[in-house]
């Protein structure tokens, strides 16, 4: 695999998770008193009205395929969306995509408890320099209900990423997004009426720019990872945490202090020696001569 593939995957990653970060923008610019049922759902429907075009070929008996999983992954996925608002506008844009970066500390945990995965002793290092990274970059006395929805948050994305084991594999990535979101959108109208919020149709511009945005990412992601191994290139993932502190300095003056830094790099820096890691494995694996 040539270096010049590799590169092109970096950038798409790198400009993917600068298109997460604006999606994150426009919930960020939303009103904390925001009602996060109504927002929700608008934005999982503007999100399936975009999916709509590129899902016109869909295997027809097997649609529903594997309807149980996906109905599950995406009652999480609308959890995790509603705890990721509330996190976004309680906290600095710094700050909770720190926290939402919990994640693939869940995945190593999560796997080693339900798939029995053998935590290496990097593995272990991540995990605990990762929740002791969140630890400092909170504080106990800062740690309120919003770092809290954080870290739910992260839970729902780490589990979203788990279940993908067990969707049928022939189905393709708009395939499963549409099945995601045409599954959780009911639940989704239920708890905005039960909100009982006013509607609030200036929401419809957030929810459409964060619902664009998003789906962005969720194409130059496909597109990376279809190129390369993602031990490869998955350390490009935390750029994101870079475009949060650059945005959130520029456009809201949120100046990240040294236990934000301490603790980002505490949670950072173990995940990506761990793709670089599985990188140096699959090419030893890939130059290793066989024997006949």
């Amino acid at each position: 695999m040539s270096g010049k593939t590799v590169n092109s995957a970096i950038f798409l990653l790198v400009i993917g998770n600068a298109l997460a970060l604006v999606s994150d923008i426009f919930i960020k610019l939303l009103h904390p008193d925001t009602p996060v049922f109504q927002f929700a759902f608008l934005r999982s429907l503007m999100t399936l009205v975009l999916l709509l075009p590129f899902c016109r070929v869909l295997a027809g008996q097997s649609f529903f395929q594997g309807a149980r999983v996906h109905f599950i992954r995406a009652h999480i996925h609308l959890a995790g969306m509603v705890c990721m608002v509330i996190a976004l506008t309680h906290l600095p844009l710094a700050t909770a995509n720190a926290l939402f970066y919990a994640a693939p500390i869940l995945v190593l945990l999560l796997s080693a408890i339900f798939f029995a995965e053998r935590l290496t002793p990097l593995s272990l290092m991540a995990v605990f320099s990762g929740f002791a990274g969140i630890l400092v970059i909170l504080r106990p006395v800062e740690f309120n209900w919003a770092a809290w929805a954080a870290l739910v948050s992260a839970l729902a994305l780490a589990l979203g990423a788990l279940l993908v084991r067990k969707l049928p594999k022939q189905q393709t990535t708009g395939h499963k997004l549409l099945l995601n979101y045409l599954l959780l959108l009911p639940t989704a109208g239920v708890l905005a009426w039960w909100e009982g919020a006013a509607w609030q149709p200036e929401l419809l511009f957030n929810a459409f720019g964060s619902a664009v945005f998003i789906l962005g990412y969720n194409v130059t992601v496909l597109l990376a990872y279809r190129q390369v191994d993602a031990s490869q290139v998955t350390s490009a993932e935390y750029t994101g945490l870079i475009w949060a502190v650059l945005i959130g300095w520029i456009a809201f003056a949120e100046r990240p202090d040294i236990w934000f830094l301490v603790g980002s790099l505490m949670i950072v820096i173990p995940l990506v020696l761990i793709g670089i890691q599985q990188g140096r494995r699959n090419r030893q694996r890939i130059h290793r001569p066989t024997t006949s």
